[in-house]
């Protein structure tokens, strides 16, 4: 009788071989086809990255922030300082947190995985993403992306904040939900209304699973989107959600547009 020493050495050479085998395929797509820059195609030492220049363009969201908004401040007002934004208009939600500031170097990110048809860009922004949202992954919340309309999904063929919550899934651990909200009429598209008529286009726009509360399982909630511009649309879906019985939502998305920074919208 074979031991049980012996079987799990058995069972482990194959997934040993097979991992060998993605390291060796990997090497060689990387001959045939050197990974490159992904906004000026310059040579880079891996995939899915900016190259050194145009990582430098882009302006990280770091501390010190407001607690709720994620808004960067110039300068350390104390831990419990929440900015203008926040104090005017509070948030359906707990706290927003963004990787990046919505510059053109951001925007051309942005771009190409929203409407180029790279879905592969969320590797690199979700890597960014996981840093920016440390806080909020403490109490293993569910990852939700805020859902397209059916109709402009087949349009695009893929949802870019799903591809997101799924890159950001596999790099925290968490589990992410896409059909715990869906989306129950197409809206305009965003770009281009002012804040009331993004308020107004996705007002009513969400509804909640039926099930949401047992497919949650007392968690909370933290919505996954590409870019944070006035709110209006992870506010209405952060409304869906706490109307459906949901205690608890936080958003974290690729960029943020910040008044009185280059703001390419």
């Amino acid at each position: 009788m074979k031991s049980a020493e012996a079987s799990v050495k058995t069972q482990a050479l194959p997934r040993r071989l097979l991992a060998g085998a993605r390291v060796l395929g990997g090497a060689v797509l990387d001959m045939l086809y050197p990974p490159t820059c992904l906004h000026c195609d310059a040579p880079t030492s891996v995939a899915d990255t900016l190259c050194a220049t145009c990582f430098a363009a882009m302006r990280p969201i770091t501390a010190p922030l407001c607690p709720v908004m994620g808004l960067p401040f110039e300068v350390d007002l104390g831990a419990d300082a929440l900015s203008a934004e926040a104090l005017a208009d509070p948030p359906p939600f707990a706290r927003a947190r963004a990787a990046v500031i919505y510059t053109d170097m951001a925007r051309s990110v942005v771009s190409r995985l929203k409407y180029g048809d790279r879905p592969e860009l969320a590797h690199f922004c979700a890597r960014l993403m996981a840093g920016a949202g440390h806080e909020l992954w403490a109490d293993r919340p569910l990852l939700v992306p805020v859902p397209l309309h059916p109709a402009r999904l087949r349009e695009r063929r893929y949802n870019q904040s799903a591809e997101l919550a799924t890159a950001l899934g596999r790099l925290t651990g968490l589990e992410v939900d896409p059909a715990l909200v869906r989306r129950t009429r197409k809206t305009r598209q965003q770009v281009g209304l002012s804040g009331d008529g993004r308020q107004r286009n996705v007002a009513g726009a969400f509804a909640a699973h039926p099930d949401l509360l047992v497919r949650a399982r007392g968690r909370r909630i933290v919505l996954v989107d590409d870019v944070y511009t006035t709110g209006a649309t992870t506010k209405a879906v952060t409304r869906a959600l706490l109307k459906g019985g949901v205690e608890a939502v936080d958003v974290i998305s690729f960029a943020r547009v910040v008044i009185g920074a280059d703001l390419p919208i």
